[in-house]
C-alpha cells in the first residue's frame, strides 16, 4: 500500500514549523499561524514606513521597492494557503483515494518512482534555502566582524542593514531587536517558499506520474490487442483497460484543474511581483554605486525571482508534457486491429488529444518554459524602459 503522506516528510515538518499543515488544526495552530502572519505584514510594513522618514531619490525607491514586493511574497502565500487549506488537505486525500485503487505492481512502482522525485526535489529546494540562510546571517552581522578586524565604529556599523525598514524608533538603541525582527521575518519567508512550494511541486508530480499510468495502461492494452489469439475475451479485456486508462486520465486532470484552480489567484499575483521585482532588480544592479551590500541584496531577490519562475513553469511543463505522451501511446495504438467498442474509445481519446492539457492560469498565463522566458523577457523590456527614463 502506498502512503501519500510519506513522500512529503520534510515538506510536512516545514508545514508544521508554519503551521499550515492541514491535519493538526488546534487552537494553538491557529495561535501560531496569525503570529506568523503579523511577522511577515509588519517586516513588509515597516519597509513602505521608511518613505514616511526618508528623502526619497529614485535608488532609493527602487531599493525600498524591490526588498517589499520581495518579502510580500511569502506574505501572500502564506495568507492564501492559509485561506485554502482545507483544498490542501483534500488534495492529498484524494491523491491517496487514487493510489488505494492500484493494484498492479508496475503502476504502484510508478507512484513510488515519482513520490522519490517529490522528495528529491524538497531536498534540493531545502538545502538551497539552509545555503540562504547562511548567506543572510553572514550579511547581518559582517559590519561587526569587519570592525574587529579593521578600526571603524561600531555605531556607523551597527547602522548597515541589508533592508531599509523604519520602527519610529532610535536605530542604534534597538539595533539588536530591529535585527532579530528581520531576521525572524526573512527566515519564516523562506521556510514559507519551501514548504508551500514543494507541496504544489510534489502534488504536481503525483498527477503526472498519474498521466505515466495511463500511458502503461494503453501499452498493456496494446500487447494484449498484438497477441495472435486476441480472442473475444482478450477484446473485452482491451476495452476494460482502456476504460481503466481513460478514467484515470479523468481524475488527474480533475485532480489538477481543482488544485490550480484554488491557487491561480496567488500564483497570478507572484507572477506580476517577480515580474517587477526582476525588472527593480536589474535596475538596481545597472545603477551600483560602490555599495557591495545592495549588491548582494539585488542579486539575491534577481536569482530567486528567476528561480521561481522557471521552477514553476519547467514543472508545468512537465505536465504538458506526460500528457502528450498519453497520446503519442495512443497514435503507435494499433486500433484497428481491435473491436468495434475498442475503436470508438482509441478515436474518443485521440479526438481528447487535439486539444492540449496544461496549466492554466486564470487564462492569462499558461505554464510552459517558453512561458518562463517570455516572463524574464518582459522583465527586461521593463528594466530597459526604466534605465533610459533615468538617463
Amino acid at each position: 500500500m502506498i502512503y501519500i503522506q510519506a513522500h512529503f516528510n520534510l515538506t510536512r515538518i516545514l508545514m508544521l514549523a508554519i503551521g499550515l499543515w492541514p491535519y493538526q488544526q488546534t487552537k494553538l495552530v491557529q495561535l501560531q499561524l496569525i503570529l506568523i502572519s503579523n511577522i511577515l505584514t509588519s517586516f513588509v510594513v515597516f519597509q513602505f514606513t521608511t518613505f514616511i522618514t526618508t528623502e526619497c531619490s529614485p535608488n532609493l525607491v527602487i531599493k525600498i521597492l524591490t526588498c517589499s514586493l520581495f518579502a510580500a511574497s511569502p506574505m501572500i502565500i502564506h495568507n492564501s494557503f492559509w485561506l485554502n487549506i482545507h483544498t490542501v488537505k483534500c488534495s492529498f486525500e484524494r491523491l491517496q483515494d487514487i493510489c488505494n485503487e492500484l493494484k498492479d505492481e508496475s503502476e504502484i512502482a510508478i507512484i513510488k518512482r515519482y513520490g522519490n522525485d517529490t522528495k528529491r526535489y524538497t531536498l534540493i529546494l531545502f538545502l538551497c534555502a539552509m545555503c540562504c540562510v547562511v548567506f543572510v546571517g553572514f550579511l547581518s552581522i559582517w559590519p561587526q566582524i569587519l570592525s574587529t578586524i579593521l578600526p571603524i565604529n561600531v555605531s556607523q556599523t551597527q547602522r548597515i542593514m541589508y533592508v531599509m525598514t523604519e520602527y519610529f524608533v532610535d536605530q542604534e538603541r534597538y539595533f539588536y531587536l530591529i535585527l532579530l525582527h528581520i531576521n525572524t521575518a526573512t527566515y519564516i519567508g523562506m521556510i514559507v517558499a519551501v514548504a508551500t512550494g514543494t507541496v504544489l511541486i510534489g502534488c504536481i508530480i503525483h498527477a503526472c506520474g498519474l498521466f505515466s499510468i495511463v500511458s502503461y495502461r494503453i501499452k498493456q492494452a496494446m500487447t494484449i490487442n498484438m497477441m495472435e489469439n486476441a480472442n473475444q475475451e482478450n477484446q473485452i479485456l482491451i476495452y476494460r483497460k482502456i476504460v481503466c486508462a481513460v478514467n484515470m486520465h479523468c481524475k488527474a486532470m480533475n485532480f489538477l484543474e481543482v488544485l490550480m484552480s484554488a491557487f491561480e489567484g496567488l500564483l497570478f499575483l507572484l507572477i506580476v511581483i517577480y515580474v517587477t521585482v526582476m525588472s527593480l532588480s536589474l535596475y538596481g544592479i545597472a545603477s551600483y554605486r560602490d555599495n557591495t551590500s545592495e549588491l548582494f541584496l539585488y542579486l539575491t531577490c534577481m536569482t530567486t525571482a528567476v528561480l521561481y519562475i522557471f521552477i514553476a513553469n519547467y514543472v508545468a511543463q512537465d505536465v504538458t508534457d506526460h500528457n502528450n505522451d498519453i497520446f503519442v501511446t495512443v497514435y503507435d495504438f494499433q486500433w484497428y486491429t481491435a473491436s468495434l467498442r475498442v475503436q470508438k474509445m482509441m478515436l474518443f481519446m485521440l479526438q481528447r488529444g487535439t486539444k492540449a492539457f496544461c496549466v492554466n492560469i486564470g487564462g492569462l498565463f499558461v505554464g510552459s518554459l517558453q512561458n518562463a522566458a517570455t516572463l524574464i523577457s518582459a522583465s527586461i523590456s521593463y528594466f530597459t524602459v526604466l534605465y533610459s527614463m533615468q538617463n
